[in-house]
């Protein structure tokens, strides 16, 4: 989690992060673990084909704090 603190790069959101994993910027992934799977089985599927690190976070909200914003996010990543 202190990785995602201290990025100077990252996305928040599935929107977001699954636009950077297509494009190759993503260094690790942040999935909560309370997130709905709709939302995190498709880029969990691209982080395993792309050979990703996936970090699990315990709650939505908890991944929201990390990332600075006041509402939880289901996914986050760090990119290069």
């Amino acid at each position: 989690m202190q990785r995602l603190n201290s990025a100077s790069r990252k996305t928040v959101g599935a929107k977001q992060t699954q636009k950077a994993l297509e494009k190759g910027q993503v260094k690790v992934v942040y999935i909560a673990r309370d997130a709905e799977d709709r939302v995190t089985s498709p880029l969990l599927h691209i982080c395993e084909e792309k050979g990703i690190e996936v970090v699990f976070v315990d709650s939505m909200q908890e991944l929201g704090n990390a990332c600075g914003i006041k509402v939880g996010a289901a996914l986050a990543a760090v990119l290069e």
